[in-house]
């Protein structure tokens, strides 16, 4: 069957004698997109009258092979959202379709717009303008829209670059499935995958925890004849770290470097940031030092990632030892570095030596964002100052900037310091007041406020709330209860909470089990704390440095100290503590 429309373009301008010959569009039955159901494949009419008035033909298969464009034919880079790193610029019609896919959500009405295009090497170029320009603002879903209609529904020949954006697409949005199935179909087209192609499926299965067909993927490259190379790595590691599974990551780095595969600046800054979550910082040096041993340069998100590192752990001197070393290497400190050294002085107590690098900053023509003024915010409630904290949250909102959820936290947070229960009320009422939805931390913030004032009744009236409302309790809702009616003295009560947290399909942490031993620490009960101290170990729950000052601390003589010494040693030398498993 054969249908017969006439179509105009809504991102052109009527244009006389450019307009090709025949107007009707033909439709054929055949080809499927991913969600299964058929889809028309066009067949454009190869007739156009040219600028002198005389019929013409072309070829559009050959269209999109022909050297020449500004993205034509060429490479992709994984993981920077550039094109031959550059940004795209967009024509006055790439910015219109740009603009049209991103407020049009029928797809139908998508395709037909895009059907009205003319079948040019100009069209073609501002098609793949417009899909990188989506990608580097992260909207995945008109990605796919714009490359299924080219590879099902246009005159277009794909290259690798669209199928590369399009398995992109289908793995931010956790589709694997519809990801490798691009993959097979760009080997069916008899298009070469690049390192890119298999970087991007890998990262598309690592989304979906797939890492059996992840490691797949080295499996296919080597039949391919293309041995996996740096940017492959990257990605799985990459993938591994956001995935939440870090203790993978560090082993594939070492199998990379196993390999002969030479790491990247990105690479080492990865490991860098993986160890300053975790509060390894002496790792993270460690990585930062063999970066430089195997002449790799560090960048300034390698230099930002080390003083994170330290920040986290309050080490201010060490990160300004970092902050200056990265100026001595020519890079010009950002809004992100300073806000790592700001970070660093508020964790360690010091209030005003983060409000002198957020004075510097200004001073030097870098403008404070938003995570600044919350970084002051939260280095004067650590402090006690919350007059302070609160100056600095009425300057961000006078300054245009919205306090985000994480604004009103730390302000809470600096209010719940002083014990201030009626400010910390009046606080949470003018949050909900202004339309912000609570959430379960501002929940355990009144929660552990109103446990540490003694206002019992007040507390168990808001996990009730929890327990029955939308805020869903969480194991630091039950850590903190453990822990205060554990420093009152409420063994009986405190056991209660911690037999139901497995009822709540939650697992004790290391602060659960700290936070129970503390309080028989507290009453000198010795063997009671070893009995638990063993409970915790055969639960897979290790120690920490927290755990074992508390079991010192229930030590009443020097054979029970030497006994608990002896077991925490033993302890770290049978148990890996680089990373959390």
């Amino acid at each position: 069957m054969v249908l017969e429309c006439i179509s105009t373009s809504p991102f052109m301008e009527p244009r006389i004698g450019l307009l090709p010959f025949n107007q009707k569009t033909y439709f054929r039955w055949g080809a499927k997109s991913s969600s299964g159901g058929a889809v028309e494949k066009h067949n454009h009419s190869s007739l156009f009258i040219d600028k002198r008035g005389k019929i013409r033909s072309f070829n559009h298969k050959k269209l999109s092979r022909k050297k020449g464009g500004s993205l034509r034919g060429r490479g992709w880079k994984y993981g920077s959202g550039f094109v031959d790193g550059v940004f795209p610029v967009l024509s006055p019609i790439a910015e219109k379709i740009l603009n049209f896919v991103q407020k049009e959500v029928n797809p139908n009405i998508i395709w037909t717009a895009l059907d009205t295009l003319p079948t040019t090497h100009t069209t073609w170029d501002d098609i793949v303008n417009v899909a990188v320009q989506l990608r580097l603002n992260k909207l995945w879903d008109p990605i796919i829209l714009i490359c299924e209609w080219v590879l099902y529904r246009s005159s277009f020949h794909p290259d690798v670059m669209c199928y590369n954006l399009l398995i992109d697409a289908y793995g931010h949005k956790s589709q694997h499935k519809k990801a490798e199935s691009t993959y097979l179909e760009l080997l069916e087209a008899r298009c070469v995958p690049t390192e890119d192609t298999y970087a991007l499926l890998l990262r598309a299965y690592c989304n979906s925890r797939l890492l059996e067909k992840a490691e797949a993927i080295f499996a296919e490259m080597r039949k391919n004849g293309l041995p996996p190379s740096t940017v492959v790595y990257d990605a799985y590691i990459d993938g591994l770290i956001k995935g939440g599974n870090t203790q993978k990551a560090v082993d594939i780095f070492q199998r990379m470097k196993r390999d002969c595969c030479q790491p990247s600046t990105n690479t080492y800054t990865m490991l860098i940031n993986l160890y300053g979550k975790a509060n390894k910082s002496y790792m993270a040096l460690k990585v930062f030092n063999e970066m430089k041993s195997q002449k790799c340069k560090p960048n300034i998100c390698t230099y930002t990632a080390l003083v994170n590192a330290f920040a986290r752990e309050g080490l201010c001197e060490k990160a300004e030892e970092v902050f200056e070393q990265m100026q001595e290497a020519g890079h010009e400190p950002d809004v992100y570095a300073y806000n790592a050294l700001m970070e660093a002085y508020s964790r360690a107590g010091y209030p005003h030596g983060a409000a002198e690098i957020f004075s510097l900053m200004q001073h030097m023509g870098c403008e404070p964002d938003r995570a600044s003024y919350n970084i002051m915010v939260d280095a004067y409630g650590r402090a006690g100052l919350h007059d302070d904290a609160e100056a600095v949250f009425e300057e961000l909102k006078r300054l245009g900037m919205t306090p985000t959820m994480k604004s009103h936290m730390l302000l809470l947070s600096a209010y719940s310091k002083t014990g201030n229960v009626q400010k910390c009320e009046e606080f949470v009422t003018q949050m909900h007041e202004s339309g912000l939805q609570l959430d379960t931390f501002v929940l355990n913030s009144m929660l552990n406020l109103y446990g540490r004032v003694g206002h019992f009744r007040k507390m168990e009236e808001v996990l009730i709330a929890m327990e029955k409302g939308p805020y869903e309790a969480d194991i630091s809702t039950y850590n903190i209860l453990i822990n205060i009616y554990g420093r009152a003295g409420f063994l009986d009560k405190m056991e209660e909470v911690f037999s139901s947290v497995s009822s709540k399909k939650l697992k004790p942490d290391v602060v659960t089990w700290t936070s129970r031993l503390g309080a028989y620490s507290k009453k000198k009960q010795y063997v009671r704390c070893l009995e638990i101290f063993e409970e915790m170990i055969d639960a897979g729950c290790y120690p920490d440095g927290g755990t074992a000052k508390v079991l010192l601390s229930a030590c009443s003589s020097e054979d029970e100290t030497d006994q608990v010494t002896t077991v925490i040693r033993s302890m770290h030398r049978d148990t890996r503590t680089v990373l959390p498993t």
